[in-house]
């Protein structure tokens, strides 16, 4: 029965980021990975850091304008303090009058005007006299009230006024600390949006020297993605060459592929863009991340046809199959850091053939596996179990 498709791994997640950008740059030189990958952060971050500096501009205009506002809410609550303080002074002077005057009628008083008062009645010479006298002691009387009304009347308004002198200063006040926090404020902001640039102008010159890193790199990496593409034209036609020779080596009947190696999916099959140095190549199997000296199991039973060195593949293995509708069926293992097989061995499903590794071109122990018919690369999720386990 022939290997059932089994549909891509839907794990991918943003903390494999960094696998599958290293992926893409498997076949550049050390300098140029690196100079690529703090380009690539570089620019992503780029974003972000200009809407920093945006919002931070944003934050300073905002700042300076509460702050000028406060500061004339201040300005007001001030001038309404000094003209309540001036108002309290004049009320303050009026009840200190009023005060004088009442303390003079108690004076008065008590040295006997009462009496001389009651004398001026008495001296009166008739009926007329009596009444112009009395006349005169009402008004004298009146006048006396009056004084005393207005001792409790500029009393009364001198605590008032003195009542709205008070929440005028503490509006005053208030007013003044609410300004000076949106000056400390707009300071602050000011200082943020200085940060924000800085931090700018510095990822900028940081991509700058990126990209000149990278574009020194560019004839060595051009030169070694053309040496891959070699490489691979070799592996096809040798793989092909094999099946040629090998004739009728019996029917693959094994369906579904064992996992080769227990670890985790990190990179597609397919054709991949580098965008660092603007070449395609073809990612001719999937990448399952694992440590170094994890075992490396056969995918299905078969004949081993290749084995050793492979360029950028590393460590490299082959195993065939048989025919599968009359083509010539391969699995391989790229970046191994064992090879525990050789050519001619045949080995059974789920035998341990090698251990995974980092050789050739790689950025870190994993297992770079491949489905290949008469050579030519298929994608091996399709024959893989859909959970990858």
């Amino acid at each position: 029965m022939a290997p059932s498709p089994a549909p891509a791994d839907p794990g991918d997640t943003a903390s494999r980021e960094v696998d599958r950008a290293e992926a893409v740059l498997e076949n550049a030189t050390a300098q140029a990975r690196t100079a690529a990958l703090r380009l690539e952060a570089a620019t992503r971050a780029m974003p972000a850091a200009q809407r920093r500096v945006a919002t931070s501009r944003g934050a300073v205009a905002a700042a300076i304008a509460a702050a000028n506002s406060a500061g004339r809410r201040a300005d007001v609550a001030r001038a309404a303090y000094a003209k309540v303080a001036g108002d309290f002074e004049v009320a303050q002077d009026n009840f200190t009058d009023a005060r004088e005057r009442v303390d003079q009628i108690a004076q008065a008083t008590y040295m006997g005007s009462s009496f001389s008062r009651l004398n001026v009645l008495v001296d009166a010479t008739g009926p007329a006299d009596i009444m112009d006298r009395l006349s005169l002691v009402d008004q004298l009387m009146r006048t006396q009230q009056q004084d005393v009304d207005r001792l409790i009347h500029t009393r009364a308004q001198a605590r008032t006024i003195q009542d709205r002198a008070g929440l005028a200063k503490r509006d005053a006040e208030a007013a003044e600390a609410v300004s000076l926090s949106k000056l400390t404020a707009a300071k602050a902001a000011q200082v943020a949006a200085v940060n924000a640039q800085q931090a700018l102008t510095q990822l900028a010159a940081t991509r700058q020297v990126a990209l000149r890193a990278a574009n020194a790199e560019r004839a060595g990496v051009l030169a070694r993605y053309r040496a891959a593409l070699a490489e691979e034209n070799r592996i096809r036609s040798a793989l092909r060459g094999w099946s040629v020779k090998a004739g009728n080596d019996g029917r693959y009947l094994g369906g579904r592929l064992l996992m080769p190696v227990h670890g985790w999916k990190t990179s597609d099959f397919g054709n991949r863009y580098d965008p660092y140095y603007r070449v395609w190549q073809l990612h001719a199997g999937t990448d399952i991340a694992a440590p170094g000296g994890t075992p490396i199991h056969a995918a299905a039973a078969g004949h081993v046809i290749r084995t050793g060195w492979n360029g950028g593949y590393g460590n490299y293995t082959c195993v065939s199959h048989g025919k599968l509708d009359g083509v010539g069926f391969q699995t391989c293992y790229g970046h191994q850091s064992r090879i525990l097989v050789h050519v001619g061995e045949y080995v059974r499903r789920g035998e341990v053939i090698g251990r995974v590794g980092t050789t050739g071109a790689s950025t870190g122990n994993h297992l770079h596996f491949e489905t290949r018919f008469d050579g030519v690369p298929k994608n091996p999720l399709r024959y893989l179990p859909s959970c990858l386990c």
